[in-house]
């Protein structure tokens, strides 16, 4: 038995069996068209990545107001769930297996990037101080208003729309985005959250949301074909808590409770160091879940297979390494090189560096 071997072992994943253990990880790659609907190339990009145990998608917008980034794809019209069946049609083809990530930025948007040059939504009026990437480049997100009563009950509709979307386009089951500082990790965390009303304030009514969605989003695909995918360590978008511990521990207990599909856990943002006692918080937290644990962040084969030996995770997906390597697992399996990834094509452009990267077999 080699040291990657418990990476090729089948695992429920909710509803559906997953043949490995190497999960595509959510990948921005801002080549959709602009009003949202995937364009042809990415039903190739996807298929070439089919070996993946599941595919999680590209962040993909719920709403017009939910988006954050040029070029994104949305899950909320008919022309994108037309754009989308080809793509899921293609992994399925190819063997495998494709959830949709559903997604609201929140503040992290620009007004030249939403209707009507309307303010981007957020908890609160709190501006991220960041940047996205608009038809300009990159700009400083643009100031936010807090969300009203009747917005957050227009965004729960969106999300159960989206969720519809997500099952007519043919995805296996849809990620409920609420990691890296975009909008329902802005109602979580304090840092951002400085509401007065039943959303703010208490653990339990920041949390309020989170539960709303998955209420949502849960009366139209079964809980065993959700995940939901946390940043507990506030490393992405200005976003912060002055307790995570407290914090994130009652969204681990809230998720165990629900028996979703999986819960998927950022662990490690690329560039950033992860501190002993950030290790030590994520396994103090990864004791409250009972279900599948999906890691992320900084693995490479030997790191994601003693994680998982070791029971700190059930599975781990991987970002750049599938951009480059869309035969990533079987590159794992015989400890082949990898190709480096282009970062210059990550965010934009067309086939290049996108759909071009060798395979090790070159029938692909």
């Amino acid at each position: 038995m080699s040291d990657t071997d418990i990476l090729f072992k089948p695992l429920s994943v909710g509803a559906i069996e997953i043949p490995n253990r190497v999960l595509m990880a959510p990948l921005t790659r801002n080549r959709a068209l602009a009003d949202g609907t995937p364009q042809e190339m990415a039903a190739t990009y996807y298929r070439q990545r089919a070996s993946a145990g599941l595919i999680v998608s590209e962040a993909t917008q719920i709403s017009a107001m939910g988006k954050g980034y040029k070029d994104t794809p949305g899950i909320y019209t008919d022309s994108h769930v037309a754009g989308w069946k080809p793509v899921v049609e293609a992994v399925h083809a190819a063997g495998g297996r494709i959830f949709c990530q559903l997604w609201h930025v929140g503040r992290i948007s620009h007004v030249s990037l939403l209707p009507d040059g309307a303010q981007p939504f957020s908890s609160s009026a709190v501006t991220a101080q960041t940047q996205t990437f608009t038809e300009n480049g990159f700009e400083n997100t643009s100031d936010p208003v807090a969300m009203t009563a009747d917005d957050i009950a227009a965004t729960l509709d969106d999300y159960e729309h989206a969720a519809k979307c997500a099952l007519a386009a043919g995805f296996d089951g849809v990620e409920v985005h609420s990691a890296n500082g975009y909008l329902l990790d802005q109602f979580l965390q304090d840092g951002v959250n400085k509401r007065a009303d039943q959303y703010g304030g208490s653990v339990e009514n920041r949390l309020r949301l989170l539960r709303e969605v998955l209420d949502r989003v849960c009366s139209v695909v079964p809980a065993e074909r959700v995940g939901v995918r946390l940043s507990p360590l506030g490393q992405a978008n200005d976003i912060s808590d002055s307790d995570p511990e407290t914090t994130f521990s009652a969204a681990y207990r809230m998720l165990s409770e629900r028996k979703l599909a999986y819960l998927h856990v950022v662990e490690e943002f690329y560039g950033q160091d992860t501190s002993d006692a950030d290790r030590s918080l994520l396994q103090r937290l990864r004791a409250l879940y009972e279900g599948v644990y999906i890691g992320n962040g900084g693995y490479d084969g030997a790191r994601a297979a003693k994680a998982i030996a070791k029971g700190h995770a059930d599975a781990i997906t991987f970002g750049r390494p599938f951009i480059a390597n869309p035969d990533l697992p079987e590159r794992l399996r015989i400890g082949a090189e990898l190709n480096d990834p282009d970062e210059d094509t990550f965010y934009g452009g067309d086939e290049n560096g996108y759909t071009d990267y060798p395979f090790l077999n070159p029938m692909h």
